[in-house]
C-alpha cells in the first residue's frame, strides 16, 4: 500500500452556499511536490435512495438538473441536515420527494461524486417496504415520479435523461444487494 502524500498546507480559494474552493499542497513520498484544488464540502453528507414499491420495480424522480440544463430521470437524494443519520435523512428525503416512507432501510454503501477534486460523500440506502407518507419539500416544482422495473435496468442506461453516475452505481448496488451477490462491508 502506498503512503499517502502529506499536506503540507491548504488555502480557501473561493467559497459559495454549499463548496468551498480550495488549494492543497502535497508532497508526495517520492519526494515530488504538488498544488492542487479540490472542492470541500460544506455539508454533513448526503445521501442517495433505491426506494423499492416491490421486489422489482424502483421508483425514480424526474426533475431539472441545473448543471447539465435537462431534465434528469434519477434516485431521490439530498444533504442530511445536522443531527440526522443517513436512515433519517433518507426516509425524509423520500417522503419530500416522492410522497414515501420506508419501515425498512439499508445502507449499501458510500460513494464519491469526483474523488479527485472533491471531498463529498454519499449514502446509498436501499429503502423498502414503503407507505405512502408525504413531507413538505424545497424543490421548486412538484418532482415526476416514475417507476421502473430493476429487471430492465439495461433499458434505463440508453436514456439520454439518465446521466447521474450516482443514481446508475446505486441502481446497480441495489440490483446485486437484492440479488445476493453484493454484501455491504461492515
Amino acid at each position: 500500500m502506498r503512503t499517502p502524500p502529506k499536506i503540507l498546507a491548504t488555502r480557501v480559494v473561493d467559497r459559495s452556499r454549499f463548496l468551498r474552493a480550495e488549494q492543497v499542497d502535497l508532497e508526495f513520498s517520492n519526494g515530488e511536490r504538488r498544488t492542487f484544488e479540490r472542492l470541500q464540502s460544506s455539508g454533513l453528507g448526503a445521501v442517495i435512495i433505491v426506494p423499492m414499491l416491490d421486489d422489482d420495480t424502483v421508483l425514480l424522480v424526474r426533475e431539472y438538473a441545473v448543471g447539465v440544463d435537462h431534465y434528469e430521470l434519477g434516485l431521490a437524494k439530498g444533504r442530511l441536515d445536522r443531527d440526522e443519520t443517513a436512515e433519517q435523512g433518507a426516509n425524509r428525503e423520500l417522503k419530500e420527494e416522492i410522497g414515501y416512507g420506508a419501515r425498512e432501510l439499508h445502507i449499501l454503501g458510500t460513494l464519491s461524486v469526483s474523488p479527485g477534486y472533491m471531498t463529498a460523500m454519499t449514502h446509498v440506502v436501499l429503502a423498502r417496504d414503503l407507505h405512502e407518507e408525504r413531507l413538505p419539500g424545497d424543490e421548486p416544482e412538484p418532482l415526476e415520479v416514475v417507476p421502473w422495473k430493476l429487471s430492465e435496468l439495461h433499458r434505463l442506461l440508453g436514456s439520454p435523461e439518465v446521466t447521474d453516475g450516482r443514481s446508475i452505481a446505486a441502481l446497480f448496488m441495489a440490483r446485486e444487494y437484492l440479488a445476493g451477490r453484493y454484501r455491504p462491508q461492515p
